[in-house]
């Protein structure tokens, strides 16, 4: 019987690797999905709002106003003004760096679950981590969180290589990435007291967790400046009575903790659900036990918890799969419970998905104002709420308003004494005040003489509900006619 001779390597055909599966196809349906209604019928919301003002400020201007207000945010900021100055300061240039960064993300969170329990977990994971309605709706976001979810996912990933292999230079580039991920927003320096707890709970050898004080001693010394200097700036937090959208935390850690019961695949010095757990849980917690002292919880902090979730549910699929042999029904009730997350996507792509719609109140102050009327805001710091399109105010006098917010390195602009703004207001006899809704207004002597005023002089003719805020026009009494 003739030999048969096996071809040479170098015509050998080489299957696919499943990482590039792994990779690959999470980061593209994160894409097609961040890609998807994008603009949101031009539209942005408050926060949003602000990266823009201040991404269009020079480099010297953000400085400082981060001196003042938002330090926190101020590296993004830089980032922002840059691509702005590079490809306009447009609705695509404000969210695409987030749309690519949460692509990013799933391809790491794919690789995580490929290096832990295998490729089909791995693939399922990164899949499920494109289609949490959390993930998609930062995606489209022009703030810092998607880009810090990014860097989280892949400090975690050299966390677990470098468990794996020791090598000085995996625990650089996981304390460099670490460090990153904290100065973006300071918040994800909880993500490093979750691995801290990984790795305790799996008993790594002595010079792993040796290798991991050092990289996380740098982490914390590095971003140890910005905590000092944006402590006193805590007042901007002031909003969070309580946990914000807890109920979405509630749910995925729930989920988190019954899919790391199943029997779960994993290989490897670091267990799956050891991992995965933590970070679903430990910084939300962390945030939630201090809200008697000082809420801080909401849900975009630990924005990156949903590492764990999808991991989690990503391998609970694979077991599931694999108790069921793989059969065809298995595999549909699998893509059933992927679809099952594709619902919430359409509610995330409209106006309403956001607390306020910044174009809509803009628009609103446009429509009730006249040439010549005062305009007034309830409180003064929601003046950002129609400083993205400054045209929808130009023919209005800002009555409360004593230095612009560029001049004065500020969010919302400088406000007369108490007493000035009531004056200011008697020479009027038309007044478009913009309120927001579902905020806590200030004990401020300003706010209280803008309300004293309008109730003592003026009387409410019209008022106009938009997402976010209420656009009421006040008239005089002597300026009261039947035309309006």
């Amino acid at each position: 019987m003739a030999r048969t001779v096996p071809p040479p390597a170098a015509v050998r055909r080489r299957s696919p690797s499943p990482a590039a599966a792994v990779v690959g196809v999470p980061l593209l349906l994160t894409l097609a999905l961040g890609l998807w209604g994008i603009r949101r019928q031009n539209t942005m919301w408050g926060d949003e709002s602000v990266t823009c003002q201040l991404a269009r400020r020079d480099l010297s201007q953000i400085w400082h106003t981060a001196q003042h207000i938002d330090l926190v945010h101020a590296l993004h900021y830089a980032v922002m003004h840059e691509l702005f100055g590079l490809f306009g300061a447009g609705l695509l240039t404000l969210r695409l760096p987030s749309v690519l960064a949460m692509s990013v993300a799933a391809s790491g969170v794919g690789l995580l679950g490929l290096r832990l329990a295998g490729p089909r977990a791995g693939l399922l994971a990164g899949l499920v981590f494109a289609l949490l309605p959390q993930v998609q709706k930062y995606a489209q976001e022009g703030r810092s969180y998607a880009l810090v979810c990014a860097l989280v996912t892949w400090a975690t990933y050299a966390l677990v290589a470098g468990v794996a292999r020791r090598a000085r230079w995996r625990w650089a580039v996981y304390g460099v990435t670490m460090l990153l991920a904290c100065l973006l927003h300071e918040f994800a320096v909880l993500a490093l007291v979750a691995h801290g707890v990984t790795l305790l709970v799996s008993r790594v050898p002595r010079p792993v967790l040796t290798a991991w004080s050092a990289a996380a001693a740098g982490v914390v010394a590095g971003l140890l400046p910005l905590v000092i200097r944006s402590a006193g700036q805590s007042e901007q937090v002031s909003w969070i009575v309580g946990p914000v959208r807890f109920r979405y935390f509630l749910v995925v850690a729930v989920l988190g903790l019954l899919c790391a019961r199943a029997p779960l695949r994993t290989r490897g010095p670091v267990r799956l659900a050891v991992l995965a757990l933590p970070i679903l849980v430990l910084p939300g917690l962390l945030l939630l036990i201090t809200s008697p002292v000082k809420p801080l919880f909401v849900d975009r902090y630990v924005l990156y918890g949903n590492i764990g979730a999808a991991l989690l549910l990503g391998a609970w699929m694979d077991c599931f799969l694999r108790l069921r042999r793989s059969s065809r029904y298995a595999w549909l009730a699998a893509a059933a419970a992927l679809a099952a997350l594709v619902q919430p996507s359409l509610a995330l792509r409209t106006p309403q998905s956001r607390s306020n719609d910044v174009t809509a109140i803009g628009a609103a102050v446009r429509e009730a104002g006249r040439p010549g009327d005062g305009l007034l805001y309830l409180s003064g710091q929601h003046r950002i709420l129609t400083a993205a399109t400054p045209e929808d105010t130009r023919g209005l006098t800002d009555l409360a308003l004593a230095q612009d917010p560029v001049s004065s390195n500020t969010l919302a602009g400088v406000e007369l004494p108490a007493r000035d703004i009531a004056a200011r207001m008697l020479d009027f006899d038309r007044i478009v005040a913009v309120r927001a809704v579902g905020v806590r207004r200030p004990a401020d002597p300003r706010e209280a003489a803008k309300t004293s005023t309008l109730r003592r002089h003026f009387h409410e003719y019209r008022t106009t509900p938009v997402n976010g805020a209420r656009i009421t026009v006040y008239v005089r009494d002597h300026a009261l006619s039947p035309g309006g």
